[in-house]
């Protein structure tokens, strides 16, 4: 899926609905795993889904909402959601 092809972009809720839709899955219970702020992590936040951001070694800077979780590296952000 482009984001661009539906007319929006994260963090924009729609861009969520339409990939939980064709995932054939709810938002609610779901998870983001990203490594932007604003797009991944906020955009998660607005959906009511939890989200692990993807850190590669960077601070966390936003005082206006925080991830779930933080992992260095995708790997570790998808064993640590499968992990539950």
């Amino acid at each position: 899926m482009i984001p661009e092809a539906l007319g929006h972009r994260k963090p924009e809720p729609e861009i969520f609905h339409a990939a939980a839709a064709v995932a054939g899955t709810p938002l609610d219970g779901s998870w983001m795993i990203g490594d932007s702020a604003p797009a991944d992590i906020r955009g998660a936040r607005g959906v009511g889904a939890r989200s692990v951001w993807v850190s590669g070694g960077r601070p966390w800077t936003e005082r206006d909402y925080r991830p779930t979780l933080t992992t260095l590296d995708t790997a570790t952000a998808v064993r640590r959601v499968i992990a539950g």
